[in-house]
């Protein structure tokens, strides 16, 4: 998803062609019925993302006049702006944190449409279906780290202004993108992206199949082998097993599938530094699958599905189907009050008995409870688009219940037995050097993350209700932890919290706006994004886990 620091780069095209240093080089230029366009990326545009505000300002001045060129030449067999540019432009003017530099772009393309020239504008505003745009900011977005992010990568997405709201996570996060993505590592940078949105692809999230195929090709991949997985080589195809696995049944992964991709004679074989490194992309692509359908996050501007040239009609301005209607909002208000003060109450119950110690077999009776319980889901969503289904093998295979019942069924994890600190972190760092640090880090920063507060209550300690969820999504996954009482579990989360939570855990494509509107109803929709969070890492450790355990048994 993230791009390295850019200041002062170029990139690599598919055919070998450097693309343009100057960021106005390429803006425009003739164009034949055999040329594609040469259109402005993060890369191309990268002295707009100076530190050095008067390199910043020259190379804004010089994107101007580049621009105001190709307008004055707006005519039929002359120079033209191309649509990426257009919607570059657009996507500037939406989400730059630098003032100067969104003005710029929105009077660049008002310009452009005075001139005739037909110009994108956004389908949705803002970066959520579920949060209004209103609300993000009156939430608080952190300015700083948003220009930290543009100036380092070049955008501002809509994943990161909707983490925003939590810059402690966020900073983390863009952190572990960067080396996981970006730096020195076993695997070539394309092959990272295209493993991505292999993943993402699993989980129908075409958000992020076309954010990582814009990645993959700024890094020099064949366009190709976005076309279907026949087109990529026959080493990243053979990942397919391990990917489907882990985005929907990782407790199935045995020795066998790794031996199957790293022992000697595998055709073609992966080497454990390799294949740490892939399966740490998938496992990372797979839990932002998560985060971006549980907080319903719009196409990007310059998206598919983000943008429009037909102009808006002012007398009809549609209802987003993402809105749920509710018919008495103020009987919703009084519901969602009582429902906090339950809450609270049971919270500061169970604080009381934290002393009172359960035997072993009340906590794996208790486990076995919340494991089994049936929490309903929605109705899965329709074909994905062609850009996704044609990256994915077996679209059958889907998400389906842990359960240790049976003749072949898998047995559960007890975490005493492995853990992430205890056996995951030193195999992460020990084959792909500091990556285990990154994701610790991550793992620390949003299962202690709290501000003490929860809905209009101030001064709370939210500690047992941030640790049921993480452990009710291990639950899920099969994973069980012998000093933790899961009668937690159900006294602090109720029901629709609990379809929320394993909707998006276990099969996020079936999110919905109003399986997100349910839980919660009096609480901060930044409060709503810290539980997104939560299930988001708690998927990411367990997947590790269990593929982690499986190299673990390869290894000895």
């Amino acid at each position: 998803m993230a791009s390295g620091t850019t200041a002062g780069l170029s990139s690599q095209r598919p055919n070998g062609e450097k693309a343009p240093r100057h960021p106005t080089e390429g803006l425009c230029r003739y164009q034949s019925e055999s040329e594609t366009d040469i259109v402005p990326t993060s890369k191309s545009l990268s002295r707009l993302c100076s530190r050095d505000d008067e390199e910043r300002a020259a190379a804004l001045e010089q994107l101007t006049e580049s621009v105001l060129i190709c307008l004055g030449l707006d005519r039929p067999g002359s120079n033209r702006l191309s649509q990426k540019t257009l919607l570059h432009l657009l996507q500037l003017s939406l989400s730059c944190p630098l003032r100067e530099v969104r003005e710029r772009s929105t009077e660049l393309l008002r310009a452009a449409q005075e001139q005739g020239v037909a110009v994108p504008r956004a389908l949705a505003s803002g970066p959520s279906a579920f949060i209004p745009a209103k609300q993000i900011l009156m939430e608080g977005l952190d300015q700083d780290i948003l220009i930290e992010s543009f100036l380092s990568l070049g955008r501002v997405d809509h994943i990161t202004m909707v983490m925003a709201l939590h810059p402690a996570y966020l900073t983390c996060f863009l952190k572990t993108q960067h080396a996981l993505l970006e730096m020195d590592g076993p695997l070539p940078r394309h092959w990272r992206h295209y493993i991505a949105v292999m993943a993402a692809a699993r989980h129908h999230c075409s958000y992020l199949v076309q954010q990582h195929s814009t990645g993959f090709l700024e890094a020099g991949g064949e366009e190709s082998w976005l076309s279907g997985l026949d087109q990529a080589p026959t080493k990243l195809r053979s990942l397919q097993t391990l990917n489907k696995l882990m985005a929907h049944r990782p407790w199935l992964i045995t020795q066998q599938h790794i031996q199957a991709l790293v022992c000697p004679g595998a055709d073609p074989r992966w080497s454990l530094a390799e294949l740490i490194h892939a399966i740490v992309v998938m496992a990372q692509a797979h839990s932002l699958c998560s985060f971006v359908w549980g907080c319903g996050l719009h196409p990007e501007p310059n998206h598919i599905g983000g943008f429009t040239f037909q102009p808006s009609s002012p007398s009809h301005v549609p209802r987003s189907p993402h809105s749920p209607a509710h018919e008495d909002g103020r009987q919703e208000l009084v519901d969602g009050a009582m429902e906090v003060e339950v809450l609270m109450k049971r919270m500061v119950e169970l604080q009381q008995q934290q002393e009172e110690e359960c035997t072993q077999e009340e906590i794996i009776t208790r486990f076995e409870r919340e494991r089994s319980e049936s929490i309903p889901t929605a109705v899965v969503r329709g074909a994905p688009p062609d850009l996704v289904r044609r990256l994915v093998e077996e679209p059958e295979f889907r998400y389906e219940d842990f359960a240790p019942r049976g003749e072949h069924s898998p047995t559960t994890m007890r975490a005493q037995d492995y853990s992430w600190e205890d056996h995951g972190y030193s195999l992460v760092n020990r084959l792909l050097p500091d990556m285990g640090q990154h994701l610790d880090e991550k793992f620390q920063v949003v299962s202690n993350m709290t501000y003490h507060r929860m809905a209009m209550h101030e001064g709370v300690d939210t500690y047992t209700l941030r640790k049921a969820l993480w452990n009710y999504i291990h639950c899920l996954y099969g994973i069980r932890y012998d000093d933790y009482d899961y009668g937690s579990v159900n006294v602090l989360l109720e029901r629709s919290l609990k379809v929320f939570v394993k909707t998006m855990a276990c099969h996020p494509e079936q999110t919905t706006a109003r399986i997100y509107h349910d839980f919660w109803k009096h609480f901060r929709h930044s409060e709503k994004v810290h539980a997104n969070l939560i299930v988001m890492e708690a998927r990411l450790q367990a997947a590790l886990l269990y593929t982690l355990r499986a190299i673990t048994h390869y290894m000895r």
